[in-house]
C-alpha cells in the first residue's frame, strides 16, 4: 500500500489495527498515523519482537486492507 493511500485511510484503519495487535494503544495509534516504520517500531515495543518479524506483520497487515 502507498505510505500516502494509507495515510488517507488511516482514520479507518486504526480501529482495524488495535484489533490485530491488542497492546497498541489509543495514544500509540494516533502517533502512528499510517507510518508503517512507527507502527513496525511500536509492535517491536509492545510485543517485545524483533524488527524483521515486526515489517514482516505490518506489510501482510497492509496487503489485506490495500
Amino acid at each position: 500500500m502507498n505510505t500516502d493511500i494509507l495515510k488517507g485511510k488511516w482514520k479507518q484503519l486504526k480501529g482495524k489495527a488495535q484489533q490485530q495487535w491488542g497492546e497498541l494503544t489509543d495514544k500509540d495509534v494516533d502517533i502512528i498515523e499510517g507510518n508503517t516504520e512507527i507502527l513496525s517500531g511500536k509492535l517491536q515495543e509492545r510485543y517485545g519482537i524483533e524488527k524483521d518479524e515486526a515489517d514482516r506483520q505490518v506489510q501482510a497487515w497492509f496487503k489485506k486492507y490495500n
